[in-house]
C-alpha cells in the first residue's frame, strides 16, 4: 500500500511554542507587575509608565476575561487561529489606544468592552468556528474598545509610549494564559471545561453590560 504523502503536524509543536515562548513571557509579566521598591516611589518618568501599563489590564476583570477568552477561542479553533487572534488583538488594540491617548472620542467604550466578554464567552461556549478572517475582524473590532479604554487612562506625567508597551505586553500574557488553558480542548473533559468557562465569561459579560447601561 502506498503511504499518504501528507504528514500530520505534531501537536507537540503548540506545546513547544508555549514552553519556549509564552511561558517565559508570562513569567516576566508576572514578575514585572509587582514593582520593586526602587521603582515604587517613582511618580513619573519612563519606568513608571511601563510598570503602570503592565499592571493596567490586570486591574479590570472585564479586560482580563475578554483577553483570556480570545486565547481560549483561538485554542479551540486551532492553528493558525491559535496564534493569529492573539496577535491581531494587541495590534488593533494599539490603534484604539492611540485614539485614546490623542483624545479622539469613541462612544460606548464600556458597553463595547462588556459586549466583547458576552460574545467571546458565547463563542467559546458554543465552540463556534467561523472563517478565519471573520474571527480576526471580530476580535480586532473589540480590541479597539479595550485599547481606547487603556489609552484614556494614561496617568499624567508618564510616558505614553512605554505605558502602551506595558499594557500590550500584559495583554499578550493574558492571551497566553487563555491559550495554555485552552490546550485541554484535546480531551473530551477539557472540551466540556472550556464550554463551562465560556458560559462563565458570558454571564460575567452580561453583568458588566448591566453596570455599563445603568
Amino acid at each position: 500500500m502506498r503511504k499518504s504523502s501528507r504528514q500530520k503536524i505534531p501537536y507537540t509543536s503548540g506545546r513547544t511554542f508555549i514552553r519556549r515562548c509564552l511561558m517565559p513571557v508570562l513569567a516576566i509579566c508576572i514578575t514585572a507587575s509587582y514593582p520593586s521598591p526602587a521603582l515604587a516611589h517613582i511618580e513619573s518618568g519612563q519606568a513608571a509608565g511601563f510598570i503602570t501599563g503592565l499592571q493596567h489590564p490586570w486591574s479590570g476583570l472585564d479586560h482580563v476575561l475578554a483577553m483570556i477568552a480570545v486565547g481560549l477561542w483561538g485554542a479551540q479553533l486551532g492553528n493558525p487561529a491559535m496564534w493569529l487572534l492573539p496577535v491581531t488583538f494587541p495590534m488593533v488594540m494599539s490603534i484604539g489606544a492611540m485614539m485614546g491617548l490623542l483624545g479622539f472620542p469613541l462612544p460606548g467604550v464600556e458597553i463595547g468592552i462588556a459586549l466583547s466578554a458576552v460574545l467571546l464567552g458565547i463563542l467559546v461556549l458554543q465552540e463556534v468556528r467561523p472563517k478565519l478572517i471573520i474571527a480576526a475582524v471580530l476580535v480586532g473590532f473589540f480590541a479597539i474598545f479595550h485599547g481606547h479604554a487603556h489609552g484614556t487612562e494614561l496617568p499624567a506625567g508618564q510616558s505614553g509610549l512605554l505605558y502602551s508597551m506595558g499594557f500590550v505586553m500584559a495583554t499578550g500574557c493574558l492571551h497566553g494564559i487563555g491559550i495554555t488553558l485552552g490546550l485541554v480542548h484535546r480531551w473530551p473533559a477539557g472540551k466540556i471545561a472550556l464550554r463551562i468557562a465560556g458560559a462563565f465569561i458570558a454571564v460575567m459579560g452580561v453583568t458588566f453590560l448591566w453596570r455599563a447601561l445603568v
